[in-house]
């Protein structure tokens, strides 16, 4: 019997061997849809089946009371059990179903047909106060509104037209290579904490992606995996920092991180936990885990890297956001350049002045 059925299975997985003799692996887990499972488990393949599996959306039950068709219970309840709902990248469905939870508990007895395009502009316009939730509610009932066109519970898009709020702003502030010098000094290597940054400033990854991270991803010194908020399969080989601290590190998990008792973090319950280890360091408010990620991209891009190549290791979907931390990288390297030109080419010897005043 190979290593990989040495150890018990993941949780909610459960084996048995057909009437082939071949070894069956399913996720079964209650309300979730029950998923085979390729290979062994363990192996890559398997566990690259299994992470999918438990981070799928569970089944909507239906409601003990019954809903009028046409409402908007009806309709959020729907979409809740699409396959365009169903596919979104589990903090995005977690998003989305809060906000149209409370949407249906305000409006759930009204006609969704008779929603109208002034309603959703008051409703963002009463968000406004907090611009990104305003912009998540825009776009999460913007996204009912195409189900229920695509159901036939509406002939049109009360949404189409109504702007956003505004943000003025550069994002999570980035990290400075100050503060990786400070947080460096507080955790040393073999601590949760350095893993963490580590795990993050090398690999320019979301700190959803980050948490899921486990040494079932790393093989032949290349992490291997799939971006959750975008689906993007990416082969990352592993910096040698990075290597030093996982092999400094002890770790008999599933995941690299974990919590106390040692379990996976949630995205959520990961940021917060790293806020205090930024706070125990004596990093400036607003340092968090989020900069990392930029803080990663504009070592790469100091570095001398494309947007291309920056976005090859992060996954950036898009190049503009990348392209602005190879702007800023090619502004500075500019302008050293002209001034070390200048000093050389207009190099005059400096005088003392007398600080005798002329009578």
């Amino acid at each position: 019997m190979g290593p990989s059925l040495m150890r018990r299975p993941p949780k909610f997985v459960q084996g048995f061997t057909d009437r082939h003799g071949k070894p069956r692996w399913y996720f079964r887990r209650p309300g979730f849809k029950r998923m085979p499972l390729p290979g062994l488990p363990w192996s890559p393949e398997f566990m690259a089946a299994y992470e999918e599996a438990i981070e799928g959306a569970p089944r909507i039950e239906i409601a003990a009371k019954p809903m009028k068709p046409g409402t908007v219970a009806a309709a959020v309840m729907s979409y809740f059990n699409s396959w365009a709902f169903r596919k979104l990248a589990a903090e995005t469905r977690r998003t989305r179903r809060n906000i149209l939870e409370r949407f249906r508990e305000q409006h759930g007895d009204k006609r969704i047909a008779l929603l109208q395009s002034e309603q959703v502009k008051s409703m963002v316009a009463a968000k406004a106060g907090t611009p990104q939730a305003a912009n998540n509610f825009l776009k999460t009932v913007r996204a009912l509104m195409q189900h229920c066109i695509d159901q036939g519970m509406r002939i049109d898009d009360p949404t189409q037209g109504v702007r956003g709020a505004k943000i003025k702003t550069d994002g999570y502030r980035t990290w400075t290579e100050a503060d990786i010098e400070a947080f460096e000094s507080a955790h040393p290597v073999g601590s949760r904490a350095r893993l963490a940054l580590a795990l993050l400033l090398y690999t320019a990854q979301r700190r959803s992606d980050g948490v899921t991270l486990g040494r079932q991803h790393v093989r032949n010194g290349v992490l291997y995996l799939r971006q959750r908020k975008t689906g993007r399969s990416l082969e990352i080989p592993v910096h040698p920092a990075l290597q030093a601290i996982l092999a400094g590190t002890s770790s008999e998990h599933l995941t690299f991180l974990t919590t106390q008792a040692g379990q996976p973090f949630s995205p959520a319950g990961f940021t917060n936990w790293f806020r205090d280890r930024c706070n125990e360091a004596g990093l400036p408010r607003g340092t968090s885990a989020h900069g990392l990620r930029k803080a990663a991209c504009r070592r790469l891009a100091e570095a001398g890297c494309s947007a291309n190549l920056i976005a090859a290791v992060s996954g950036h979907k898009s190049l503009r956001e990348v392209q602005r931390y190879t702007e800023a990288a090619d502004q500075a390297r500019m302008a050293r350049s002209a001034m070390e030109t200048v000093a050389n080419t207009f190099s005059a010897p400096v005088t003392r002045t007398s600080s005798v005043k002329p009578r």
